[in-house]
C-alpha cells in the first residue's frame, strides 16, 4: 500500500534539517570560539595587572587562581556566544522557510 503513495515534496526534511542543525553549531562553535579569545585576553590582563599592583591579589591569587578565573570566564564566553549563534541562526532560518514555504502553498 506504501509503494502506490504518492512522494512527498517534503520526504528529504528530516536529511536537509540535519545538514541544517550540522551548519548551525559549525557557526556557534566559529563565534563561540572568537568570543573565548576575546574572552580570554580581556581577562588575562587586568588579572595579571591586579597581581602585580593590588596587595590583596598578590596575597590571595596564586597563579591556580588566576588561570581559574580566566578559564572559567572564556568557558561562559564561549557556551553563551555559541548557544545564541545557534539560536538565533536557527530562528532566522525557520522564519525564512516558513515564509518559504508559505509562498509556495499560497501559490
Amino acid at each position: 500500500m506504501a509503494r502506490n503513495m504518492a512522494p512527498s515534496p517534503f520526504e528529504n526534511t528530516s536529511i536537509d534539517q540535519l545538514a541544517m542543525a550540522k551548519r548551525y553549531s559549525r557557526e556557534g562553535v566559529k563565534a563561540g570560539a572568537k568570543a573565548a579569545v576575546v574572552a580570554t585576553i580581556a581577562t588575562a590582563i587586568p588579572t595579571m595587572a591586579s597581581v602585580r599592583m593590588l596587595p590583596w591579589a598578590r596575597a590571595n591569587l596564586n597563579p591556580t587562581a588566576q588561570a581559574l578565573i580566566i578559564s572559567t570566564v572564556a568557558g561562559m564566553a564561549y557556551f553563551i556566544v555559541a548557544d545564541k549563534t545557534i539560536l538565533a541562526t536557527a530562528r532566522r532560518n525557520s522564519f525564512n522557510q516558513v515564509a518559504h514555504h508559505g509562498a509556495r502553498i499560497n501559490h
